[in-house]
């Protein structure tokens, strides 16, 4: 199913790029899309880049341990991803679970509507 594909290509270049240059991930949102970080919920492609850039760690790697996807009404996507991250120079990964929502902007463009990513203690 297509929306399978969109969603693993999504995903891998989401983590990727949160991985390496964090900066970049500015792009994947818009002015109406939303993040929930740990309960701090942001509004705005550059309120969530600066949420971003602001996280207390300079490195960090995700695991990806399992992810799932569904279409939603107006061909939109949905994912729910669980995984294990590390960051700075710490050897026990935290583990956690991130959902969402792709949809289409007025040209036909994806990016991210929603975003919670909360992790698992």
């Amino acid at each position: 199913m297509e929306f399978e594909s969109i969603a693993k290509q999504f995903v891998d270049h989401y983590y990727n790029t949160f991985d390496t240059n964090r900066g970049a991930l500015a792009g994947l949102y818009r002015e109406n899309s939303m993040m929930t970080f740990q309960s701090d919920k942001k509004l705005g492609a550059a309120t969530i880049a600066q949420k971003l850039a602001e996280l207390p760690f300079q490195k960090v790697k995700h695991e990806i341990r399992s992810f799932e996807s569904q279409p939603t009404p107006n061909d939109g996507i949905i994912i729910l991803v669980a995984g294990a991250l590390l960051v700075d120079e710490e050897q026990n990964p935290l583990n956690y679970a991130q959902t969402f929502q792709l949809v289409k902007d007025p040209t036909g463009a994806w990016f991210l509507f929603n975003d919670i990513f909360t992790l698992l203690v």
